[in-house]
C-alpha cells in the first residue's frame, strides 16, 4: 500500500512540475483545428532549441513548434498563419547564421522540418532520389551508397537539410564542374505563402521552381526535391599543393620561412589563374580534370591546422605568424581526383613480384610502394607486401602494377603540370570517398569535445566576380582581415555558365 502511495505522488509531482513548466505556454487558438497528423509542442525546451541557430548572434523565441508528418500538415500550418497572420518560419537543422529561420514576432509558430516527412527513396533506374525537405545531406548520402549512387554536387558539410541548402545555392569544390546544388534537382514539393501544395518542375511551374531554388525560402517551403544521382567513386585521390588538396601529410615550416617575393607572387598565381585553369576543363572527360577544386587563404595569425583544413597533420601545427611574407597571406589549393577501389582491387590480379625486375615506367620498388597509403588499400598488395617484408634483399624486388580504369598518378601530374607552384609544397593523401565528403562533420566532433562548437558564428559568403578578385585579394585579404581572424577563408572558384 505504501509503494503505490509513492506511485501516486511521484505522479502528482510531475504533473505538478508539467503545470509549473508550462503556464503560459498554450496552443495558439489559430492551430487548434487545423488537423495534424504529426504533433504540436509548447514544450519549453523544445521552443528554447528552435528560438537560436548555428551563428548564435540572434535569437527568436517561438510561440510553438510544429513535427509535421507529411507535406499537408506543412501546407495546413501555412495555410492557417497566412489566413490568421501568424508568423511561420521551417526550420532544417538550424544552420543558419542571422536568425533567418528564427521567429521574431510576439507571435510565430516554427516548423521543424527534421522529423517526419517522406525519408528517402532512390530510383535506381531512374538515377534520382526522392528526398523529404528535412532530411539530412549525410542521411541522403547513406540511402544512395545502398546503390553505389551519390548526388553530384555536395556542400562540405553534410549535416545541413536538403531544402535548406537547396534554398540557398549549395556550394563546394564540385560546383565549377557540376554546379552547385540547385542545378542539379529535376522537381520540387512546394509548399507557398498560402499554404497550398504545388508540384514544380523545369516543365511544370516554372516559374515557381527556379524562384524557390536558392529563393532564401521567400517563395516557399519545399517539402520534397527529386535530386540527379550519378555512379559513386569509391575512393579519392587529394592532392594539396601551394596550390593544396585536401586531406594529407605535414606541411613543411622550414619552407613556408623561406619564401620569396617571387615564390609568393606564385601562390597567388595558383589561386586566381591556377584555378581558373582548373575550372575550364569542366567538359572535359574525367582523366583530364580534377573532381573538386577549392582554395583557401590564411592571414597572419591564422593557424594552418585550423578546425577547417583537414589536410595538415594535426602533430605538426604550423603558424602562419613564423613567415617573412609580404601582407602575411597564404594561398592554398585544394584538388582531389576520383577512382574507383573496385577497379583497383581487379587490378591485384595482375600484380607480380620479379627479381631483377627490367625498367618500366610502370614499376615502382616496393619501398616506395610501401609508403604509398594508396597501394596498400588493396588487400592482395597487402599480402604480398606481407611476403616480400620477410625477403632479404628489397632492392631488386618490384611490383608491376596495371591501373586500367582507376587513378593514374602520371593523369595528376599532367594536369598539375600547366599550374604555378612550389613543386615541394605538393602533399597526396588517400581517403575513402564518404570520409572525404564527411571530413568536416570529423572536425566538428573534435570541437564539440572541447565546447567549442556552440558558440557564435559570425559567417558572410560572398560572391566575387573574376574582374575584381585582385582588389578584393588587397582590400580584404590583406587589408581588412590582416591578423585579425583565425577562421577558415574559403574560396569556391566557380563557372559562371553553371
Amino acid at each position: 500500500m505504501a509503494v503505490n502511495n509513492n506511485n501516486k505522488l511521484l505522479l502528482i509531482t510531475f504533473a505538478i512540475c508539467r503545470l509549473i513548466v508550462t503556464v503560459g505556454l498554450t496552443v495558439l487558438p489559430e492551430l487548434l483545428d487545423v488537423g495534424l497528423e504529426g504533433r504540436l509542442s509548447v514544450d519549453t525546451w523544445e521552443l528554447e532549441a528552435a528560438s537560436v541557430d548555428f551563428g548564435r548572434l540572434s535569437r527568436g523565441v517561438p510561440s510553438e513548434v510544429v513535427h509535421p508528418a507529411t507535406a499537408q500538415d506543412v501546407a495546413r500550418v501555412v495555410k492557417a498563419a497566412f489566413e490568421s497572420a501568424l508568423a511561420v518560419s521551417a526550420r532544417g537543422h538550424g544552420h543558419s547564421i542571422n536568425g533567418q529561420a528564427l521567429i521574431r514576432e510576439k507571435k510565430g509558430v516554427v516548423i521543424e522540418m527534421g522529423k517526419g516527412g517522406s525519408g528517402v527513396r532512390v530510383c535506381e533506374k531512374g538515377m534520382y532520389v526522392d528526398v523529404w525537405g528535412g532530411e539530412l545531406w549525410i542521411e541522403v548520402l547513406s540511402a544512395t551508397l545502398e546503390y553505389g549512387l551519390a548526388p553530384m554536387s555536395w556542400t562540405d558539410y553534410l549535416y545541413l537539410s536538403v531544402g535548406g541548402t537547396l534554398s540557398n545555392a549549395g556550394i563546394s569544390g564540385q560546383t565549377f564542374n557540376h554546379g552547385p546544388q540547385i542545378t542539379n534537382v529535376y522537381e520540387l514539393d512546394v509548399v507557398t505563402g498560402k499554404g497550398e501544395l504545388v508540384t514544380c518542375s523545369e516543365d511544370r511551374n516554372s516559374e515557381l521552381f527556379h524562384a524557390v531554388l536558392g529563393g532564401l525560402g521567400q517563395f516557399g517551403i519545399i517539402t520534397r526535391a527529386r535530386i540527379a544521382l550519378e555512379p559513386a567513386p569509391r575512393r579519392k585521390k587529394s592532392v594539396e599543393d601551394d596550390n593544396h588538396e585536401m586531406i594529407g601529410g605535414a606541411h613543411d615550416t622550414s619552407f613556408l620561412q623561406n619564401l620569396s617575393s617571387h615564390q609568393r607572387q606564385n601562390l597567388k598565381r595558383v589561386v586566381f589563374e591556377g584555378t581558373e585553369y582548373l575550372i575550364s576543363l569542366h567538359g572535359k572527360s574525367g582523366r583530364e580534370r580534377f573532381d573538386y577544386v577549392e582554395g583557401f587563404v590564411i592571414v597572419d595569425e591564422g593557424l594552418i591546422n585550423n578546425w577547417r583544413s583537414s589536410f595538415f597533420s594535426p602533430s605538426n601545427p604550423v603558424n602562419i605568424t613564423s613567415l617573412n611574407a609580404d601582407g602575411g597571406v597564404l594561398y592554398c589549393l585544394e584538388i582531389t581526383k576520383n577512382y574507383d577501389q573496385e577497379n583497383a582491387d581487379s587490378v591485384d590480379e595482375s600484380v607480380v613480384v620479379q627479381q631483377n625486375a627490367i625498367n618500366s615506367k610502370k614499376r615502382k620498388p616496393v619501398e616506395d610502394l610501401v609508403q604509398s597509403s594508396f597501394w596498400i588499400q588493396s588487400r592482395k598488395i597487402e599480402c604480398n607486401l606481407h611476403n616480400i617484408a620477410n625477403c632479404n634483399d628489397k632492392k631488386d624486388i618490384f611490383i608491376d602494377f596495371y591501373f586500367e580504369r582507376c587513378y593514374d598518378e602520371q593523369e595528376i601530374q599532367g594536369l598539375l603540370k600547366k599550374l604555378h607552384f612550389i613543386s615541394t609544397s605538393v602533399f597526396t593523401s588517400d581517403l575513402p570517398y564518404v570520409d572525404f565528403l564527411d571530413r568536416v562533420h570529423k572536425a566538428e566532433l573534435k570541437l564539440r569535445s572541447k565546447g567549442l562548437w556552440d558558440v557564435p558564428h559570425p559567417w558572410l559568403n560572398l560572391f566575387v566576380p573574376k574582374s575584381r578578385i585582385k582588389d578584393f585579394d588587397k582590400g580584404v585579404f590583406k587589408g581588412i582581415l590582416g591578423n585579425k581572424t583565425s577562421g577558415p577563408i574559403l574560396i569556391y572558384p566557380m563557372n559562371k555558365s553553371k
